[in-house]
């Protein structure tokens, strides 16, 4: 695991940008890399390559990077793991008769493979053979072409964008935005339409980024560059979508047991590939189905206990620690456990603007890095247990949304926009008033908190047209165009870089909906989060269920294997079950989050305030002071809470203070 970064200018670099700017890039990123770092420049050419090292597999100078290709032809700086890359070294060795490859290997680097690879395939077919996670740069010397690529899923990150005008143009690059800002051509333009999204999703969605004219590679595509070819040029080398609707068509059709039995198989392999580093190793334990699957996995295939780590916390509600020690326990893992105090997740905060390094809003951040840091102290790489959700069906919204739209389909949409109507002519804080003096008299379990607000976010719900509209609904935080000031928003979430709406045809509502989390909340959100977290912490994480051979299997498993009388995972725990006990897994999903709406009321007040004044707002120019003020009072009377609101424009403004 490492950071990459670099520039291309194509006139050539000359002596206005001198050779120290690469390295500030560079080492910018030394926590994503603090055990080596390297530059190859060609300034005649206008390149400049640079990488920080994590050293995972093979710890010695044969690793190095940026490194050059056997003939010379490549350069490469790269992020990330191919877990079959010896498989693609005995694939060389056999096909290899391309003139004048030697396969002399000087290490066992998976980046020495990758570039014999593209020496003897080229770049989009080798990458379409690995299996693994990834962002890399790559110069070619003989066409002077620039390609950057990503990985299917998502879990590297890797920004771009031109910047600069005239001959300070650069084409900037690289696995963080603080590394890119280190250029002097860097513009620093905040993008409105952007932050319209951020508030309404917590995070910002790719190709966006927070600044004007830099971007997001998206999962699954190259991008090149050339003389020739200055705008950039980008091709999907795989995809969710086609691989969500070819594995519709091509539903499995044996038992329950059989598929699991597959499944099983498919999981162990990725698993072991996942286990090899030659560092010490381990996993994060939730005691939840998803990390149990995978730690059981782990142990199953190692001769000593696997390293394990959870935190908890004492606030009721947030803790899966004692569930996590109960599997640990029965695996027979090596179990690390630390009970975090609200002093120690609050002093995570200050660092989140520089650890994100563009707005992100997700507060299960900060367990998420407290954990990094945890398992930081004992190995250097943790597998985690990410993504099961969206490929089986395991959140409950999933259900929610279906059934929701069941019932509101029934109803002609004329019916449903006048009921719609009748409820936006009451404000929320008449109708929370209406419902408080009614439930007065009603049985205190069938009493609602803030009916008012339910009403009116559900007077959007139920003028949804399609399952897609209801599910963009449930998933928005709130309305951007009530509170940022500029800009617009884009419909991101159920539509592909903001233009046609997916074409998810032969896909049930559940499905659709699985498979839109897939290409946005999960590479956005989910995956950003574990990313920064652990490079944050120098530990490199790794994602099981992300191999790619998993991800395709399971699009071909019959829904109702999937999701079953609204439980969700039902054949993976028929897996996990074979290793865990079911009675020390199914519980109610608790998630990974910490009592924001309490500490935004206590601890966290004076810090909140400082952000949220109406003077700094007004002078900042980014958000309607009245509606902020306004959800900041209501919130600390406990009139409503409105903690999610409240949270992302706190991210922004605490991000905006030290980034912008």
């Amino acid at each position: 695991m490492c950071g990459l970064v670099g520039f291309w200018k194509p006139n050539g670099i000359g002596t206005e940008i001198p050779d120290t700017i690469i390295r500030q890039m560079a080492d910018s990123l030394i926590h994503r890399g603090p055990d080596d770092a390297g530059i190859w420049e060609d300034r005649q050419a206008g390149v400049s390559l640079a990488h920080r090292r994590l050293s995972i597999v093979d710890l010695s100078q044969a690793g190095h990077q940026p490194m050059t290709g056997p003939t010379g032809r490549f350069v490469i700086t790269y992020n990330g793991e191919i877990y079959n890359h010896a498989e693609i070294r005995s694939a060389l060795e056999k096909e290899g008769d391309t003139p004048g490859l030697a396969f002399n290997w000087r290490g066992h680097s998976d980046t020495e493979t990758l570039l014999a690879a593209f020496e003897a395939w080229g770049i989009k077919a080798t990458i379409k053979r690995c299996v693994g996670m990834f962002a890399f740069a790559v110069w070619d010397r003989k066409t002077n072409a620039l390609t950057i690529g990503r990985d299917r899923l998502g879990e590297k990150p890797l920004y771009y964008g031109w910047q600069g005008y005239g001959e300070q143009k650069c084409f900037l690059f690289g696995s963080e935005v603080k590394a890119l800002k280190e250029h002097p051509a860097f513009e620093k333009k905040i993008d409105r339409n952007a932050l319209h999204l951020f508030i309404r999703h917590n995070y910002i969605p790719a190709p966006h980024s927070i600044y004007q004219g830099i971007y997001k590679l998206e999962p699954g595509h190259l991008l090149t560059v050339s003389p020739n070819r200055t705008a950039p040029y980008i091709e999907c080398y795989w995809s969710l979508v086609d691989t969500a609707i070819s594995g519709s068509k091509n539903l499995l059709t044996g038992s329950s047991k059989e598929i699991a039995d597959e499944l099983e198989t498919l999981l162990r392999t990725a698993v072991r590939r996942q286990m090899i580093s030659d560092v010490p190793l381990g996993a994060f334990l939730s005691g939840g189905v998803d990390s149990s699957t995978v730690v059981a996995l782990m142990q199953a295939q190692s001769d000593k206990p696997i390293k394990t780590f959870t935190i908890g916390f004492d606030e009721e509600g947030y803790d899966e620690a004692l569930h996590a020690k109960a599997v640990a326990r029965h695996l027979g893992t090596d179990h690390t456990e630390l009970y975090v105090t609200p002093r120690q997740a609050l002093d995570v905060i200050p660092m989140l603007p520089n650890l994100y390094c563009e707005p992100f809003a997700d507060s299960s951040q900060i367990p998420t890095f407290l954990v990094s840091q945890l398992a930081r102290q004992n190995v250097t790489v943790a597998l985690s247990g990410d993504a099961a959700d969206e490929l089986f069906g395991g959140y409950s919204r999933y259900m929610r949304a279906q059934e929701l739209w069941r019932k509101l389909s029934l109803l002609p949409l004329g019916v449903r926009k006048l009921a719609a109507t009748g409820i936006l002519t009451l404000s929320p804080d008449l109708l929370n008033r209406l419902f408080a003096a009614v439930q007065a008299f009603t049985p205190r379990a069938l009493q609602k908190i803030n009916m008012g607000d339910k009403l009116h976010k559900g007077s959007k719900i139920i003028t949804s047209q399609s399952i897609d509209d209801l599910y963009f609904e449930l998933i928005s935080h709130c309305t951007p165009e009530d509170i940022v000031l500029g800009g617009r928003g884009r419909d991101t979430a159920t539509k592909l870089n903001g233009g046609a709406p997916l074409a998810l045809t032969g896909l049930d509502d559940i499905e659709r909906i699985m498979a839109l989390d897939t290409v946005t909340y999960l590479p956005d959100d989910i995956l950003v989060k574990v990313d920064r977290a652990a490079m944050g912490s120098s530990l490199e994480s790794r994602v099981p269920f992300l191999d790619h051979n998993i991800v395709e299997f399971a699009w071909r498993i019959p829904q109702s294997m999937k999701v079953r009388n609204g439980v969700g995972k039902c054949i993976l725990r028929e897996v996990l079950y074979r290793y865990v006990p079911k009675e020390l897994i199914d519980r109610p999903k608790m998630g990974f989050g910490v009592p924001i709406d309490v500490w935004l009321r206590g601890p966290l007040r004076d810090w909140a305030e400082n952000l949220l004044s109406e003077q700094r707002l007004q002078n900042d120019g980014y958000f309607n002071t009245k509606v902020v003020r306004t959800k900041w009072n209501e919130h600390q009377s406990r009139k409503r809470n409105w903690q999610h609101q409240l949270w992302n424009i706190l991210m922004f403004q605490a991000w905006l203070e030290t980034q912008s």
